[in-house]
């Protein structure tokens, strides 16, 4: 007899099988001692976190403090590492410049040294501000992203904090309160006149932040005009709600009006695609994520999941392969497992390249086909997502296999390349071309371009 997967009308089920809604309690670097937890680091400790959150964003909800989070193993407790600033996440010269002036307690050298860290941290990789804002008429539309044909980035204004941040994060300059940084769009109709002027636009990612931390009918505003649009056929939303605030599909006062604004996308035809950010098998353990899950999936909403391989964090086959077969079990699909990029805390969380695929591939050994839908490991470069596809030896020459899953010119996807082995690099330009060549094939068109 062949199984059947029965739905309940969310109306039917009641948010009271998860008790009353919860309260969203936030902390931020002014409240790092109002966090109870903490007080069982040294006072030298709590130095360090202070100094560390004065240059990288910190934000973390009680949700993660107490759901989340194993104290008994603080520091290695994964998701700890994930919320909570490390001394380690700056260079130690920077380090020691900022914390002489935080003891030194005057304000201007303080802010001082704090924004020349930061700007020594890479704030914007792969042209995110360069090569990837588009222009109409010679001026640039705040809020919107354009680097591959067929898809547009949209980053709503209210949309650009998450319930909590993460320590690696490669948008960390949106969150550093400096305008100058942040990408946002303050014009509602701004996406859907950009898409009808560009037919070759079929996909929309709403980013930023957190498109969740919005109330719904503020999202509704950006959504539902695109549903309008005949040559858009997929919505996207990039969210970690999932992990860091499942109540948002549970239990908050307008998750029913979310899910069904999510009914909506997916009764107008158009593909709704959640991407939602999972770093670690334990963010998929409490029974509201898994609740949050179910719900989400029973719009006919996807659920594709997708998170970098860190040091600290998850960099072992085992972990991964327990966290994709898991999100196989609950119906998640696993979409990518990206290389830490070239900014922020990099250097903390970065792994050599040839550890990343051979991390992947021990994962990869481990599952079942259904969870070998994942990519990667990808770095989402400047010229595109490039996947390390495999290390071997041709001609006597021992090589990294590389490909374009996604390139600033369509043309070069699944153009395999080669690559010099270096079992130090840890990112695309750490690598020299094999075979005596002097460029990559795409090098001399990358550079055309952003001339």
């Amino acid at each position: 007899m062949q199984e059947t997967n029965t739905v309940i009308p969310l109306r039917e089920h009641h948010d009271t099988d998860f008790g009353e809604p919860r309260r969203f309690k936030v902390y931020t670097a002014r409240q790092l001692d109002k966090i109870e937890p903490l007080q069982r680091l040294d006072e030298e400790a709590r130095f360090a976190m202070d100094v560390v959150a004065s240059v990288l964003p910190f934000r973390v909800n009680e949700y993660v403090i107490e759901e989340l989070i194993d104290w008994d193993k603080v520091p290695d407790d994964p998701i700890y590492q994930l919320t909570f600033p490390q001394k380690g996440m700056l260079a130690p010269e920077h380090f020691d410049r900022v914390a002489a002036a935080m003891r030194g307690g005057d304000k201007d050298t303080l802010d001082q040294a704090i924004a020349e860290v930061r700007e020594a941290l890479n704030p914007h990789p792969a042209g995110q501000m360069e090569h990837n804002i588009p222009e109409v008429d010679g001026e640039r539309i705040n809020g919107l992203q354009h680097k591959y044909d067929e898809t547009v980035l949209f980053f709503p204004s209210q949309g650009q904090v998450c319930h909590s941040y993460c320590t690696f994060c490669f948008r960390w300059a949106q969150f550093i309160g400096d305008n100058d940084l942040k990408i946002a769009a303050k014009e509602a109709g701004q996406l859907k006149k950009y898409i009808q002027a560009h037919p070759e636009i079929t996909d929309v990612l709403i980013t930023g932040g957190d498109p969740l931390v919005m109330k719904t009918k503020n999202l509704r505003a950006h959504i539902e005009p695109l549903l309008e649009l005949e040559q858009l056929r997929t919505i996207r939303i990039g969210s970690k709600a999932l992990t860091f605030w499942p109540h948002r599909f549970v239990s908050d006062n307008d998750a029913a009006d979310l899910l069904d604004l999510f009914r909506e996308v997916t009764a107008s035809g158009k593909h709704l695609a959640l991407m939602a950010h999972y770093n670690h098998w334990k963010e998929l353990e409490p029974p509201i994520a898994r609740e949050a899950i179910r719900r989400v999936r029973a719009t006919g909403a996807q659920i594709r999941a997708q998170g970098p391989l860190l040091a600290h964090i998850n960099d072992d086959a085992d972990d991964w392969a327990r966290l994709w077969q898991t999100q196989v079990e609950l119906g998640v699909v696993p979409y990518y497992m990206f290389v830490e990029r070239d900014t922020g805390a990099r250097h903390y969380f970065e792994v050599p390249l040839a550890k990343a695929w051979q991390i992947y591939r021990g994962a990869m050994k481990q599952v079942s086909g259904l969870a070998r839908t994942a990519r990667g490991p990808s770095m989402s470069s400047h010229p595109g997502k490039v996947e390390i596809q495999g290390v071997t030896e041709i001609h006597g020459e021992k090589v990294f296999v590389l490909r374009f899953i996604q390139g600033r010119n369509p043309d070069w996807v699944q153009r395999p390349f080669f690559a010099k082995y270096n079992d130090e690099a840890t990112w695309l330009n750490h690598l020299e071309p094999a075979f005596g060549e002097e460029k990559f094939f795409f090098e001399d068109e990358l550079a055309a371009m952003e001339s």
